[in-house]
Order: C-alpha cells, then structure tokens, then sequence
C-alpha cells in the first residue's frame, strides 16, 4: 500500500491536471479509489497469488493525453471528466472480452524487442508529460513549451521535485526497510515544510498550486465525488462513445500486457503458474468498477508486487488488504495527502518512468546480428511518441514478423544430402544385394530437409534440388524435421514431380505422418494439394525414412513388391546363410529346426528375454525396435526372407537387447541352443561351419553400421 497509494495518487493528478489545476484533487480522489477498488476486486477474482493491483504508467499515459486532446479541442471539463470515466469502463470491458475470448495465452508470443519498446516509451510519455510540473510551469503547457519558457519555471517547484527524485533514486542504495518511493516523498514533503518558514503564504492549502490541495474523501465529500462522477454519464452521447472507443481499445491491450507481463515475472520469481484469461476478465471486472465509482484503471503493477513479495505475501489476500488498507489511509489521512507537493508527485513519477526505461537493448548496438532488433526497439518508440501506444505495438511486431521471415528464408532448409551408397536401410541384405547396391546407389539420393517450407525459401529450395531431380532414378525427400508446409511449399513439390515424372523416375516422401509435428495430417495435405494420390505411380509415401529406403533398395535390387501372403516360403537350402553346404547337412539341420508362424503385429520375442533360440525368416517380415520412452520405439534393424535374427543375445548368452516384432504375416525356423549344442557334439564341422557364416554375415552388419555412424558423425 505504501508503493501503490502515492503512485496512484500520482497517476490520478497527471490524468486531471490537463483539466487545470483545480482539478488536481478530483484527480488524486481518483487514484485512491482506483487503488482501493482494484486491489480489492481483482485480487478478490483473479487467480494470481501475490499479484497487486493499481493505477499505472499505461493507463495514465493514455488517459493523460486523451484529456490533452479534449481539452485542445475546447471540451468542458465536466464532460472530459465524463468522457474519460467511459473511456476506463469500456477498456474494463475490452479487457473482459479478451479473456473471455482466450487471447490471454499469446502474450508469450510478443516478441522482446516490442515489449522493451513498449516499457521505454510508456517511461519517456510519463517522464515528458511531469517536465510541467517538474518545472513548477502552470496552465497545461506541454514539456516542449515548458522547456523554452524559463520565465515561467518556479524555484521553490523545481527544488521540491529535485529532492523527491535524489531521495527516491538513492535511498534504496542506503536501506531496503522503507521503500525509496516512501522516503522521496517525505524528502519532498519536508522541502516544502522548509520553504513555509520563508514564505508564510504557503501555509495555506486552499488555492495553493504548490500543493494537491483538499481531497474530500471523508463523508459526504467522498460521496459527492462518486455521485458526481455518476451524473457525468448523462452528458455522453453515441458519437461520444464511438469517438472514444479507439483509445479505449488502447488502454485494454495496453493493461492487458502490463498486467500478464507483470504475472510472467511473478511466475518465474515464484515458479508458479497463472491463468491469464482469468486474470484478464478479474481485471476487467475491477476496471469497470473503478471507473463507474469515479476513480481511474489500473493493472498488475511491478513495483508493489515485487514490494509485497519480498515482504512475506503468498496469497491473493495480498491484493485485497493493499485495497483496503488504501482505502483506510485515504479516509484517516486525507488532511495529510492534500499537503503532498505537486512537484513531490511529479518527481516519483520521474523516477518510475526512468526505472520503465529498458537499456539492455543498448547492448544490441554491440552486434552487427542484433542491430536489427535494437531497430525494431526504436522504432516502437518512436512511433509510440509519435502515434500511440497501440500504434507502436502493431508496428513493432510486424518488424519482428518481417525480421522472422528474413531469418528463415536465409536458413539453410536442406539438412543433409546423401547418395544411397553413402547410407543405407536397417533391413540386413545378403551380400549378393549389397554388391548390387554399391553398384546402382549413385542412381537414388536423399535429402533430409528441415524448419519451414514457405514461399519465402521455396526458390532456394528447388536451386538445391534441381540437378538431382533431373539425374537420378530416385529421389527421396525427408519430412520429419521440417515444423510446417505451406501452399506454395506443396507447389514446388508438385513441379518436381512433373519434372521426374517426364523422366519415369520416382519421387518418394518419407516422414508422412497423420500426426506430423507441425500439428497437420501431413498425408491428408499432399493428398489435398495435389502432389500425391493413392494410385500415383511416381509418388511414393512413407511414415519414416528407413522404409522409403528399403523401398528404393528393393527396386534397385530388383525385388518384387509381392504381399506376404503370395511370398512362397524360403527353404534352408536357398539361403545364403546355408549356400555351401552339404545337402545331407541341411536336411540334418532342419530336422532340428521348428517351423512358427506369427500374425502381423506378434511379438516374437521381447526385450530382456533369454537369448536361448536363433531364427531365419521364411516368409514375412521382421523388425527388431528399441523401447526409447513409454510407448515410442525406435526401429534397429528389419529382416525379410532369407536373414536370420537373434543371433547376439544367442552367441554371448544374453538377454535380449530389443524386441523383435512381426511387421507382416510371418514364418520362421527356430533353433534351440538345446539343438545347437547337440547337433555340436555329434556334427562338429556343422556347428562350426554354422557360427563361422554367422560371424562373418555378424561382420559385414557391423561394416555398414559403423558407415552409417560416420555419416551421421559427419553431419
């Protein structure tokens, strides 16, 4: 209460006091029934623990100029009064609407360099609209006109205000007990007890400029107030409503961002979380009631919640004892804020609009990368003083849009480019397939592309996929790392299509998933967009690279894509595995062997189960997958007819390190180390002929993976 009631009283004379000096009291009334009101109603509603609510830089930046503004225009006083009591209720209202409406969660998204515009500017208006009174110059004048009027400039102001500011600024340097805002204002208030022993006129607070003068707040004069502020609305008028209504959207956005600014602070101080849509409807509900009671808004200020905090506050109940002990001050102390100096005001509101300067952009200047940023800074400011406030917001974040979209377009989108030689699929080949593949892989390349495919990088794009697209048989294009595709993206897309279409090549997509991480069935969009279809015999699709390269492999191997259930069943003899052996061998061997079958989905074996049984693929497909987090795996190796699989955990007598999982419909043989061992004691050079082929077959897997590895090490 000690940091909230003398800025709010501050705030209520700097709106008022466009309307001359008369009115400065009205104005301070309005301060103390804004701070009273809003502490007790938006602490009372909104959820944010320790979160302090009162009139505030923002709001009276935008209502001191909109009173400039009427009284430049000749409006009575009466009605400027009306007018900018309709103006804070129909902000309460815009501010209800946006939480009601859920806009609360996107002020994350304001981009830093408009929220430091936005503070400095909101400091600069402040500090601009005190110079008059920081001077001691009366009459309205704007800081311009006081500065190059001398002549009109008060001593006895100018050293009140003077020492309110060194007391403010210094005394938190000396102490922590009493705030710096306190102590600046006795420094103030005793600068003037000095200066009534040499002037005796001063003693009196009726008609004095010096001082804010009788405040009514007691009985029938709080009354009044109220009752009056209530008549006032009979004086508007629709065109009145409507010519208000821009700077009342102003100072809702404006209060808006003040307030959950000032919750993200508090959160990362208290590693809490707030509900920002609730806490903007409390703060709307509390704004319109400090208006229609005669007082001005407010918002979740910083200083005195950070006060609060420091002091012991947990609770919402913070909020609403600030409120009404205001409201007690006011009532017990009223005869003691009439004598505060203007000047004293004006200087606490110097300070709080120096300490609302941002300088950590200065830093930007440093840096020939972030020069643009602290450009964005400026300009915010400069339109803020120029325009307004909401003026400058709007600009400032389609600077950062544009700034954005220049970053991205110069970020390179293709992550990694490798001929099909250079990487391969995790299914294990036989060495026949391997030569073959050595041979063709300079006929298929993959790009793995990454970040966002937008009309502004699609040019540079298709530049690094041209050559490749007119050359190669395949072309495999990677979709996992890339966050989102927009329309013009999925044109390109369809104009490489058509070009290796001429050509009867292949185009092929994987990383086409119905969940993609840019939040779109990313299937269902190239469907849509016309790059690919169901029976498009150019385009192909898949859910994760390794499969697209599988694919690839098996076309250029010559292999059929045959369903499993036309594949005939492999038998011993025409496995690689078993080619140079001895027919009478092979019928021994599969006298020991079983025959399983597993339905597409079974799990053959599990991860940790013993490695006890080796297996061959006769028909079908086989993938052994790593348990990485819940229920995610990770695909290791694949196996089709011919391979044999669950030979490490059989050779070193360990439990198993994946799981191996049925892709289709499968058959195998198995091969108990029962069978093996006593197949060892009476066929020897069987047995040994067997482990031999085993580990040469286990030494060609680790030569491609260790290949593999490097790529990924490369890159």
């Amino acid at each position: 209460m000690l940091v909230a009631l003398p800025a709010s009283i501050a705030f209520g004379v700097t709106v008022y006091a466009a309307l001359g000096p008369a009115h400065a009291a009205y104005g301070a009334v309005a301060g103390i029934i804004g701070a009273t009101v809003l502490g007790l109603v938006a602490s009372w509603l909104g959820g944010t623990d320790r979160l302090i609510s009162a009139p505030c830089a923002p709001a009276a930046a935008v209502l001191s100029a909109f009173a400039i503004e009427l009284t430049q225009h000749g409006v009575a006083p009466g009605h400027v009064v009306a007018l900018l009591l309709l103006v804070g209720m129909l902000g309460g209202l815009a501010q209800l609407a946006l939480g009601v409406l859920g806009v609360g969660g996107l002020i994350k998204y304001i981009p830093y360099p408009v929220v430091s515009g936005y503070l400095t500017a909101v400091g600069l208006i402040i500090i601009s609209s005190q110079v008059p009174k920081f001077l001691g110059v009366a009459g309205g004048s704007g800081w311009l006109e006081a500065l190059r009027s001398p002549d009109r400039w008060d001593w006895r102001a100018m050293l009140i205000a003077l020492m309110t500011t060194a007391v403010a600024t210094t005394a938190p340097r000396v102490t922590q007990r009493v705030p710096g805002i306190i102590l600046g204002i006795l420094a103030g208030i005793l600068t003037y007890g000095a200066l009534v022993f040499a002037d005796p006129s001063l003693r009196a607070v009726t008609n004095n400029p010096l001082v804010v003068g009788p405040l009514l707040v007691s009985g029938e004069g709080f009354l009044g107030a109220v009752l009056g502020s209530w008549s006032a609305y009979g004086q508007i008028s629709l065109a009145d409503g409507l010519a208000a209504l821009g700077t009342a959207l102003t100072l809702g956005v404006l209060l808006s961002i003040d307030t959950l600014k000032t919750c993200v602070v508090l959160d990362k101080l208290t590693r809490s979380h707030h509900d920002s849509n609730r806490e903007l409807m409390a703060q709307g509900v509390a704004n319109v009631a400090a208006n229609a009671l005669g007082g001005i808004s407010g918002a979740g200020q910083m200083g005195a919640t950070l006060v609060g905090l420091n002091s012991g506050a947990t609770t919402r109940a913070a909020g609403v004892i600030e409120g009404t002990l205001a409201l007690a001050a006011a009532l017990l102390l009223s005869e003691f804020i009439a004598w505060i100096p203007v000047a004293t005001l004006a200087g606490i509101l110097v300070v709080i609009g120096i300490r609302m300067i941002d300088r950590e952009p200065l830093q930007f200047l440093d840096s020939r990368e972030t020069m643009l940023d602290f450009a964005v800074v400026l300009a915010v400011v400069v339109v803020a003083l120029t325009v307004s406030l909401i003026a400058a917001s709007a600009v400032g974040v389609g600077l950062a849009m544009i700034l954005f979209v220049r970053e991205q377009i110069g970020a390179p989108v293709v992550r990694h480019k490798a001929d099909l030689e250079q990487t391969s699929s995790s299914w294990h080949r036989p060495e026949r397939e391997v030569e073959m593949l050595e041979q063709h892989g300079q006929e298929a390349v993959v790009f793995e592309l990454q970040g966002s495919l937008f009309f502004g990088n699609t040019y540079q794009l298709y530049a690094d996929l041209e050559h490749e697209i007119g050359t190669r048989s395949y072309v495999i294009i990677d979709l996992r790392r890339v966050r989102s595709i927009d329309i013009t993206a999925a044109q390109l897309f369809r104009q490489i299509r058509d070009t290796i279409r001429e050509r009867g090549a292949k185009l092929v997509f994987s990383g086409v998933k119905d969940n993609h991480r840019s939040g779109r069935n990313l299937r269902e969009f190239l469907g849509q967009s016309g790059v690919w279809h169901p029976q498009s015999k150019t385009v192909r699709i898949f859910a994760d690279l390794d499969a697209a390269i599988g694919w690839v492999e098996d076309r250029l191997v010559g292999g059929l894509e045959l369903p499993p259930e036309e594949q005939e069943p492999m038998p011993l003899a025409e496995m690689e595995l078993f080619a140079k052996h001895k027919d009478e061998t092979i019928v021994e061997l599969e006298r020991r062997m079983e025959i399983r079958r597993f339905l597409a989905g079974d799990t053959i074996y599990a991860q940790g189960t013993p490695g006890d049984e080796l297996y061959w693929v006769r028909r079908g497909t086989v993938r052994l997958v790593a348990p990485i987090e819940r229920s995610k795996t990770k695909p290791v190796a694949s196996f089709g007819r011919g391979d044999f699989f669950g030979g490490l955990a059989f050779m070193d007598a360990k439990p198993r390190p994946h799981d191996a999982v049925a892709l289709t419909d499968t058959e195998v043989y198995v091969l108990t180390r029962d069978q093996f061992e006593q197949m060892a004691l009476v066929h020897r050079k069987l047995a040994f002929n067997l482990a031999n082929s085993m580990a040469l077959t286990f030494a060609m897997r680790l030569r491609r993976a260790e290949r593999k590895i490097a790529m990924l090490q490369e890159f």
